[in-house]
């Protein structure tokens, strides 16, 4: 004990005596206020390390401390002061919500938690379901920082429960997570990692989980490294331009045991050009034209074979007036499975040629009205059609599916959403088969 008074003495007397030197110095005397402070904060800190040793040694052993012991406890002191924080030293925020659906359908549908088509109906007529799912619950992380005067960086990461599994076993599935670098006064943008796609990039407001997909929304996730520049036209028009190198997604091939995608060899490419400026509503409209090219290798029993995956499209985005927005996409393409056009189907072997294969050509698009919200609800309504090229399929093959939708989305509070949906379905098969079913579902949404 006597050491560590010693000491504090020592510390005070020196620290004192810098200050009478320099109120005597007329040269120091413009530091002198400065060195009071530090000599305070210094006895503060003194203090607060006194008490720090008596609590972690005890009274008793705290009288032995040597100088040693007392450098190395303040050594430690300052160390565990320099920590970075548990959490981290970025911006962290954390979102999603948590979604109950529960759907009704007059016929089978494919998948049943959420529609993608009318399964076939030659064999079952109106073999109705139910089903109930908590899968679409979401959860994700927005991360920003380091920002600096020039470059600002960020993340994102999102996950729902529709990766697989037990219905009530649900896996995790990954939907976004990307880096990306923003420089605001260029007005240009990189990301990299796995997001939406560029091509289509509009989505129609549906509780059904697959938002028109299968039914002419095209356009997905993947893996992809994304530029994005916007140009200033005038000081009402915009000009965005985007392009991205992305990871094919192909399929297994039975044969070879390889992915198509991969086995191509090389990425595929996206971009889109749109322009914002007023034509008239309240606010701008938008209009984008989009487009990919990539291609898949399979290897088959006559040897290796490449396909091209391709599209074309347009999207359109038009307020009309405060409480009515109008939405559309339009696209023509290729084998598009991946894209989740062509009803599902990308390449097909022609049973008519034995180890034939082809792509099948689709063509299609979706409207959807967004209007409200009044007081506490929104309505919106839409129509969706996949017509797939009938002289690329084989007997019992998709040609056509369609859907027409309405849903009331009611807020009940801030956080929570209650909302139905009623919407019809129909698939047409190259054959016989063609199905129908009125789907009725409903949905509870918290939202943080």
């Amino acid at each position: 004990m006597r050491n560590l008074q010693v000491l504090l003495s020592l510390i005070l007397l020196t620290s004192i005596g810098t200050t009478c030197l320099a109120a005597d110095n007329p040269d120091m005397a413009s530091e002198n206020t400065e060195l009071k402070q530090r000599v305070e904060k210094l006895d503060k800190e003194m203090a607060e390390l006194r008490k720090m040793v008596m609590e972690q040694a005890g009274e008793t052993k705290a009288q032995k401390t040597t100088d040693a012991d007392l450098e190395r406890i303040a050594a430690k002191i300052r160390k565990d002061s320099e920590k970075k924080a548990v959490w981290s030293n970025l911006d962290i925020e954390l979102y999603g919500y948590l979604k109950l659906d529960a759907a009704y359908d007059t016929s089978r549908i494919e998948n049943g938690n959420y529609a993608q088509w009318v399964e076939r109906e030659d064999t079952q007529d109106n073999d109705d379901q139910f089903n109930m799912t908590a899968n679409q619950s979401r959860f994700g992380v927005k991360i920003n920082g380091p920002d600096d005067s020039v470059m600002k960086a960020s993340g994102l990461a999102e996950v729902d429960f529709y990766g697989g599994g037990s219905e009530n076993k649900s896996h995790l599935m990954m939907r976004h997570a990307y880096i990306k670098l923003d420089w605001p006064e260029d007005r240009f943008n990189v990301i990299a990692g796995q997001t939406s796609d560029v091509i289509s990039p509009l989505l129609p407001s549906t509780l059904n989980y697959s938002v028109a997909w299968w039914t002419g929304n095209i356009g997905y996730r993947r893996p992809q490294i994304r530029l994005t520049k916007e140009i200033g036209l005038s000081t009402q028009k915009d000009l965005k331009l985007e392009g991205a190198i992305a990871r094919t997604i192909g399929r297994d091939d039975a044969i070879a045991g390889t992915e198509s995608g991969e086995d191509a060899g090389i990425p595929s490419l996206q971009g889109r050009a749109s322009v914002t400026l007023p034509l008239f509503g309240p606010q701008k409209t938008t209009m984008g034209i989009s487009g990919h090219v990539g291609e898949e290798e399979y290897d088959t029993l006559t040897g290796e074979q490449e396909f091209q995956t391709w599209s074309i499209n347009l999207d359109v985005t038009q307020p009309i007036n405060k409480w009515l927005t109008i939405k559309s996409e339009v696209f023509k393409g290729e084998n598009l499975s991946a894209y989740l056009g062509g009803i599902g189907q990308g390449v097909i072997i022609d049973t008519a040629e034995a180890n034939y294969y082809k792509e099948i050509g689709s063509k299609g698009g979706w409207i959807a009205a967004s209007l409200g919200p009044w007081d506490k609800m929104q309505f919106n309504l839409g129509a969706g059609i996949d017509d797939v090229n009938r002289r690329q399929v084989n007997t019992g093959d998709r040609i056509m599916n369609r859907c027409v939708f309405g849903n009331l989305i009611y807020s009940a509070n801030k956080h929570t959403d209650i909302g139905f949906e009623l919407s019809n379905w129909r698939t047409e098969y190259y054959g016989h088969g063609d199905g129908d079913s009125l789907r009725a579902q409903a949905a509870i949404i918290y939202k943080f």
